[in-house]
């Protein structure tokens, strides 16, 4: 992998995050002392909340005093480095001779890729990267340090999960980063069919096929269950309460007697500083274990417990057919949304989103991270692990996530497609030229609302609660007056550059030629397409 130059720290981590989560390998990372360290905070955190394994390294020092320069020296060193970002990182730390390093390294790949995966930081004293080595220095058989192999959780605890589905009436599962594995993709399919058990998928992974009879993400399966399988779902009290957006107040959706199983990491993945553990939720059965050994070993304990049992496998067959034409029935409501204000402009986020789904359906695509609001997942066929690594994250994270899900996939033949939000891409416009220099290949779509519309929306609630003029909800939000040109952008950046497009009849051809530069010149392209607020 040769180095790749970054105009900014936060996004040479994020580069780093989203090769982490396309490919399943991790990626080093280097940031610049003190500064490079500080500068790379958020995107380090989020690797950290998103359960990523990126290789952090940065230097300091000289440690040694009478080895520093005046000024510059001193405010780039610091008295154990690693504090900075070491609530948020799985492990650090700073070797104080060389003979220290090799041990350091193959500990700290270690760390990272034991589950829950995350981040590590590693950092070298100036001094002794600059020092003459005295001698060989002994490296370790690295085969024999890797990572240990899958928590496959308690049996009797799967057999009781088991023998609770099987005897389930209206049974869903809820699933978040399972998809983390791609093996575990289809082996959730496996078990999904088995007992007809419809799918909600939260998508901080692509963990179900979104076309599949079974996926009901959208449908109010959550209310009807009487029995709930949650796997590697980091909040699990959120998708079982209605939320009251003004107030913050809490009811729970599921039915009283609903029975909850709960199996993936739990408390494994918690800090000690940032409360991302979430709301403690009761449970009746919880199992620790690795998703990706626990599925096919629960399928199996299924298999065996429903044996030639004709009347509970008529029951199955039923459930499927009455879950399919769920499924069918969503999927044509939402085609009908999308005929809903077909001539908007500036337009709507499914028409935007289907014109999109018109012009790559017949490539080898990926999805990079944002989703339109689901209008993506709703309209396209997500039918291969590898389409799409998950939802976006915060602002300022996408386009250097985008960036690195893209150069995981560069030489592949795949079109990868990053739908970009406008106020992400303000933070860090540099990336844009990261991928024309060494030429990452990525068709970016805009999503370009002109607003910080999540807290305008925000300030349009408060508003409404305290009687105040919603007129102002905007200041502060709004990306415009003057509207940034996201299309000379790019060119001056060396991609290509299209836009802005209000009218989604007009969408379709930019795309093509968008495409057909990217093939030819294996640089990104950008599209600006202006959108409706949501």
């Amino acid at each position: 992998m040769p180095i790749i130059t970054c105009t900014h720290e936060e996004t040479a981590v994020q580069i780093a995050h989203g090769y982490a989560k396309a490919s399943g390998k991790p990626m080093v990372a280097i940031v610049h002392d003190v500064v490079g360290l500080l500068h790379s905070c958020m995107a380090v955190f989020y690797t950290y909340l998103d359960r990523v394994p990126v290789f952090i390294m940065g230097a300091t020092g000289p440690m040694d005093t009478t080895r520093r320069r005046p000024q510059i020296d001193w405010i780039h060193t610091a008295n154990v480095q690693g504090n900075a970002i070491r609530d948020y990182v799985k492990w650090d730390d700073q070797p104080y001779n060389a003979a220290s390093i090799p041990e350091s390294f193959a500990r700290a790949y270690r760390v990272m890729m034991t589950e829950p995966k995350g981040p590590v930081y590693l950092c070298w004293d100036a001094g002794i990267q600059e020092d003459k080595l005295n001698g060989e220095i002994p490296i370790p058989n690295v085969a024999r340090l890797m990572p240990p192999s899958p928590i496959q959780g308690d049996l009797k605890a799967l057999e009781k999960a088991a023998e609770m589905l099987v005897a389930a009436k209206n049974p869903v599962i809820l699933t978040d980063y399972t998809g983390r594995n791609p093996q575990s993709f289809d082996n959730l399919v496996k078990l999904a069919e088995l007992l007809a058990i419809p799918v909600v998928d939260f998508n901080r992974r692509l963990n179900f096929p979104t076309n599949h009879p079974l996926n009901l993400t959208g449908s109010d399966m959550i209310e009807k269950a009487d029995l709930i399988l949650s796997l590697d779902v980091r909040d699990l009290y959120g998708p079982l309460v209605k939320l009251d957006k003004i107030t913050r107040k809490t009811v729970y959706r599921t039915q009283k007697d609903c029975q909850l199983i709960d199996i993936g990491f739990a408390d494994l993945h918690i800090s000690k500083w940032s409360q991302d553990y979430m709301q403690l939720q009761e449970t009746d059965l919880n199992v620790v274990a690795d998703t990706l050994v626990a599925i096919p070993l629960l399928t199996r304990m299924c298999e065996e417990i429903l044996g030639k049992n004709g009347k509970k496998r008529e029951e199955i067959r039923k459930r499927f057919d009455d879950h399919k034409r769920t499924h069918e029935t969503l999927r044509a409501g939402w085609q009908e949304e999308v005929k809903k204000n077909w001539q908007g402009e500036p337009m709507s986020l499914p028409r935007l989103a289907h014109e999109i789904w018109q012009v790559i359906k017949n490539e080898d695509w990926v999805l990079t991270a944002n989703t339109l609001e689901e209008w993506a997942l709703r309209l396209w066929n997500f039918d291969k692990a590898y389409r799409h690594p998950g939802k976006a994250l915060g602002t300022s994270t996408q386009i250097g996530i985008s960036t690195g899900v893209a150069l995981a996939h560069r030489g592949a033949g795949r079109l990868v497609v990053d739908i970009q939000p406008d106020g992400d891409l303000m933070f860090d416009p540099g990336a844009l030229w990261i991928g024309a220099h060494d030429k990452i290949p990525m068709l970016v779509v805009m999503y370009n609302n002109r607003a910080y519309y999540n807290d305008w929306e925000h300030q349009i609630r408060m508003a409404k609660q305290r009687g105040t003029d919603e007129k102002l909800a905007h200041v502060g939000m709004e990306i415009d007056n003057p509207p940034p040109d996201f299309a000379t952008i790019a060119k001056g950046m060396g991609c290509y550059g299209e836009g802005p497009i209000f009218n989604g009849d007009q969408v379709g051809p930019a795309l093509k030629r968008a495409i057909e530069f990217i093939k030819k010149e294996g640089k990104p392209a950008l599209v600006d397409t202006v959108t409706q607020f949501r």
